[in-house]
């Protein structure tokens, strides 16, 4: 199973529909942005909740709803309200590496304490009214956190984990840790799925080599680098204008949301950072695009580039 990684800002809905609509069955499965449960205060979380409602979202990628946080009663308060609505599985972050989110305890923060850990899940699973899955990385600085954490997840009903073999002060530099992926998949008593620098059909080959046990694999970046790979992956027929015409629907798609232009140019300019390696152009022209100061010149630079008469509806 080829899973869609959950990545803030970039793989929300309007991302997963326009990929879905141009490569259907491409991905088995999404994981979405984060919702983020504050202090006593569920408001934030739920007014992100378009993202993951069963009518903004196909059918044919199914979405599982993920929820960053460490208050219990807010858990239970948004995971059942999340049953309530269809869902029956949700997702607990704790590997987000975001400083300001680690500093507070949450996401990969909470790590070097297991103690939080074990008493959240102590409290959450028994009045959850539906699955809990887990994605994390190997620790916040010590990549030895993880096997601290390991016990503590095998003595609950967890789905599955999912490991991005990283630490959280690594955030997406250096190397991914595939000898302690190894020691922890030997531990853990529940479905692991692999998540971290699979950006080439040959990264996805290489890890099946090493650990042919691992089955299921999530990817973030390397379908913003190349849209291709999940096809690739699957042995499905692909070409590289497929590509181009992904770029340009999702630009398009941005274009008509009912946000300022100030907002759209900066959606555009997000994903390009990523998604210009997925064109024929080199890092140098890419930068056209990022050194716009309005929408209107964002869209030429990009139709420029985009090449074959592309145009973009204003």
């Amino acid at each position: 199973m080829i899973i869609l990684a959950p990545m803030q800002g970039l793989t929300e809905v309007l991302f997963r529909r326009t990929y879905e609509e141009c490569f259907p069955k491409a991905f088995d499965l999404a994981v979405s942005p984060f919702l983020s449960l504050t202090h006593g205060n569920l408001a934030d979380a739920w007014d992100k909740i378009d993202d993951v409602l069963p009518q903004n979202n196909l059918e044919s990628m199914p979405v599982i709803p993920q929820i960053l946080g460490r208050e219990p009663e807010e858990f239970i308060a948004l995971g059942n309200r999340l049953a309530e609505i269809g869902y029956d599985e949700v997702n607990w972050n704790i590997g987000c590496p975001m400083r300001r989110v680690a500093a507070k305890h949450r996401g990969s923060g909470i790590l070097p304490h297991p103690d939080e850990v074990e008493r959240i899940l102590d409290q959450v699973m028994p009045h959850l009214n539906l699955k809990l899955s887990i994605k994390m990385r190997l620790g916040l600085s010590n990549p030895d956190d993880i096997f601290n954490i390991i016990p503590i997840l095998n003595s609950h009903p967890i789905t599955s984990v999912t490991i991005h073999p990283r630490t959280g002060r690594q955030q997406y530099g250096g190397r991914v840790d595939k000898e302690r992926f190894g020691q922890a998949l030997a531990q853990l008593q529940h479905p692991v799925i692999y998540n971290g620098d699979i950006c080439t059909e040959a990264d996805y080959k290489l890890l099946q080599q090493q650990f042919p046990q691992v089955k299921d694999v999530m990817i973030g970046r390397g379908v913003l680098y190349n849209p291709l790979l999940p096809l690739q992956i699957k042995g499905m027929a692909c070409g590289t204008e497929q590509s181009l015409h992904f770029v340009k629907r999702l630009v398009q798609a941005i274009m008509e949301m009912p946000i300022s232009d100030t907002a759209k140019q900066r959606k555009i300019k997000e994903y390009w950072c990523l998604l210009w390696k997925a064109l024929p152009i080199t890092e140098q022209q890419s930068r056209t695009v990022l050194h716009t100061s309005t929408l209107n010149e964002t869209i030429k630079a990009f139709c420029l580039l985009a090449g074959d008469g592309a145009q973009i509806d204003k």
